[in-house]
């Protein structure tokens, strides 16, 4: 009898799992005793971090850009119209159009999106890096900025956790760079007691901000941005100033997520190690979907993707497995223009920021290169 597997999500979770699935049931597809569709709401597969550089004029636009179907081993079934209800107990998942896929297992990798909006004036007085066309625009902002107030702050939840860390320390070296960091003042603000969620990480980050002359602030919630009078206030009613607004934007899970009584805010609740939706055998949860209280990181995707194709491949030409996921995650952190540092942890073992090096920096952007070949599985 043939094993239906369904893949929600066409991002890294989504494709890396797809991609080894059909590398380890190859077989079996071909023999027509398992199939794999992919159901994705656009096209086009994005490197995400990419972004980051996008804003520093250091990648173009269309280098971050692939096909999803060039992506996909040629024996999965790509379906680009986006799913609206994800019914569990009759194992189905239906589309826009009005298919209904049939699944004996499914992956749901539905990721994360920005939700500017919950926070009132952000779409007219600030600028981030979370999506292709306002990466476009903060570039053209900073292209044009002469001195004063740069702020930078963060709203939660928000994924790829270290990006802010990154984005200031870039900022710092392209003000140089462009001989107005003398006209300029920088100013960070995170919503804790401490410059980032990962304590060794804020840890690290204080004497390098200090350093380099970056003002900081914590326990800085944004509320409301004032574009009019540039000014940016706060749940604990303090308000800052700028010249230029930098703010990362809350995110949330897939409105299908909701829609579908599957977890608040689009988040699914997720077995830790398993990786399995919480009250279904049959299900898993790879990436940004997950609940898990760790971070929301293209990393943190792939090495799921690892166990959770793992797990399947074994459930369906064994009948069980034995595979767990640990926690891990690894992350490069650019923390200038030609320097970065690198830090990995897990469930049991705290990160610990390494030395920034040159060697670091160039790891990261050769990986940037590579994305595409760990997308098909191959690294």
């Amino acid at each position: 009898m043939t094993k239906r597997i369904v893949i929600v999500g066409g991002g890294t979770g989504g494709t890396v799992t797809a991609n080894l699935l059909a590398r380890n049931l190859y077989r079996q597809l071909i023999d027509g005793k398992v199939v794999i569709n992919m159901i994705t709401d656009k096209p086009d597969h994005v490197y995400q971090p990419g972004f980051l550089y996008i804003a520093f004029d250091k990648i173009r636009p269309d280098e971050i850009v692939r096909k999803q179907r060039e992506l996909l081993d040629p024996h999965i079934n790509l379906f680009v119209d986006p799913a609206v209800r994800i019914d569990r107990d009759n194992n189905v998942v239906i589309t826009k159009s009005g298919k209904e896929h049939h699944y004996d297992y499914l992956v749901i990798a539905t990721g994360s999106k920005v939700v500017p909006e919950e926070i009132p004036g952000f779409r007219e007085g600030a600028h981030h890096f979370y999506e292709m066309e306002a990466a476009k625009k903060l570039r053209d902002a900073l292209r044009k900025f002469e001195g004063g107030r740069i702020v930078v702050t963060v709203g939660v939840p928000h994924k790829c956790p270290v990006a802010p860390l990154e984005f200031t320390f870039m900022l710092h070296d392209y003000l140089k760079e462009r001989d107005i960091l003398d006209k300029t003042e920088i100013y960070y603000t995170y919503p804790i007691n401490r410059l980032h969620a990962l304590e060794p990480v804020a840890n690290w980050a204080v004497p390098r901000f200090e350093q380099k002359g970056i003002k900081y602030e914590t326990l800085f919630n944004m509320e409301e941005i004032d574009a009019r009078n540039k000014v940016v206030r706060t749940m604990e009613g303090t308000e800052l100033s700028y010249d230029l607004l930098v703010a990362i934007p809350p995110h949330k899970g897939a409105p299908v997520i909701q829609e579908s009584g599957m977890g608040s805010d689009g988040w699914v609740t997720t077995d830790r190690k398993l990786l399995r939706n919480a009250g279904y055998d049959n299900v898993y949860v790879v990436g940004d979907t997950t609940d898990l209280p760790i971070s929301k990181a293209g990393s943190t995707a792939h090495f799921q993707s690892d166990v959770v194709a793992e797990r399947l491949t074994s459930e369906i030409l064994e009948g069980e497995s034995s595979s767990e996921y640990d926690g891990k995650v690894v992350c490069f952190v650019e923390t200038g223009f030609d320097e970065a540092t690198y830090v990995w942890f897990n469930y049991k073992t705290p990160p610990k920021p390494t030395p920034p090096s040159r060697m670091l920096h160039w790891m990261k952007l050769g990986y940037n290169r590579l994305y595409w070949l760990s997308a098909k599985g191959v690294l």
